[in-house]
């Protein structure tokens, strides 16, 4: 295995001192430019990354974000999540960053966990996820100015040009109005939404963008529930006529529509999921797919400096607090 070059190697290279190199790592603007340049194009051509121990010493930070791991709640759903903290770890990483994963069952405990790490100095920054109107947690973070972004948007009246935090969110609308111009090219007929009660902010996003495509087709209401959805999705199809497609909120409302189309006879009827999961490619079912990757950059773009190496806060000017990841609808 080839020896990772090292500060000396990189001083050599560029013809200067191991001094020199420490400067351009760690306070480039004390550095003239051309000498900069010079060490810059020997850290390249090398594969040099400062030690991030040492530099966690020198610095007197952590170089660690912290971010919250739901409790398992079964469902399939789910997976969309720990895709997104997987890309986050690994993207983390590249930038010489940590990531810590804490456990917390209510808004309130997860408050009470995260002033643990800070006053233990476990953390220089959080990554929220599973925002709603009203979060508890995005107020207290701002408070104590501890830079965050979060994976979910603030939820206030205008978050693009005025943002209450950084922000990183999938474009719920721009999927679910794919999905429903993909059942409507395949016939005539209605498409009907089936989708949790209002008020979830993700949900009512969703929402929007069928009704933006779809404004006459009917409206159905379910908790996230496989059978529930099947219950709901027999009785609509009984009480409304013409229906022949169904956008979902999510693949598990997917599922349950695709068995009560299959029972009742119904294979005129085109379903389209939200998530893209594992279990909605299995059944052949269409859906919108979230790119937790895409959506994982985002977040470290929003959080990190410009050198990309330390978690420096940001603050959330207009238009330029957010990233909003438009997704992919995968037709099958």
């Amino acid at each position: 295995m080839a020896k990772a070059p090292t500060v000396d190697d990189v001083a050599r290279v560029a013809g200067v001192s191991r001094q020199t190199v420490s400067n351009v790592v760690n306070t480039p603007d004390i550095v003239k430019e051309a000498t900069r340049l010079r060490v810059e194009a020997a850290i390249a051509e090398l594969g040099y990354r400062p030690h991030a121990a040492a530099r966690r010493l020198r610095t007197r930070r952590s170089s660690t974000i912290g971010i919250h791991l739901d409790p398992y709640a079964g469902g399939i759903s789910g997976v969309v999540l720990d895709r997104f903290v997987h890309a986050l770890t690994e993207r983390a990483g590249e930038r010489d960053m940590r990531v810590l994963l804490y456990a917390a069952r209510t808004p309130e405990e997860e408050i009470a966990r995260l002033g643990d790490l800070l006053e233990g100095g476990e953390v220089d920054a959080v990554v929220v996820t599973g925002t709603f109107h009203g979060d508890p947690r995005t107020g207290w973070l701002t408070e104590r100015n501890l830079p965050f972004v979060s994976f979910g948007r603030p939820w206030g009246e205008d978050d693009v040009e005025a943002p209450a935090h950084l922000w990183v969110d999938v474009d719920g609308a721009a999927g679910t109005r794919a999905a429903t111009a993909h059942a409507r090219a395949q016939g005539p007929g209605r498409v009907a939404f089936l989708g949790w009660p209002g008020g979830s902010g993700t949900g009512d996003e969703r929402e929007r963008g069928w009704r933006e495509a779809a404004p006459e087709g009917p409206r159905w209401i379910v908790e996230e529930n496989v059978g529930a959805a099947r219950d709901v999705v027999a009785a609509g199809l009984a009480a409304e006529a013409g229906v022949t497609g169904i956008v979902c909120a999510s693949d598990s409302l997917a599922i349950g529509a695709h068995l009560a189309v299959t029972l009742a006879g119904r294979d005129d009827v085109t379903i389209v999921g939200f998530d893209n999961t594992p279990a909605a490619e299995a059944l052949g079912l269409s859906s919108v797919e979230q790119l937790p990757e895409r959506v994982a950059s985002g977040a470290l773009d929003l959080l990190m400096g410009e050198n990309g190496t330390v978690v420096a806060p940001r603050a959330a000017v207009a238009g330029a607090a957010h990233v909003l990841v438009e997704p992919r609808l995968v037709v099958r």
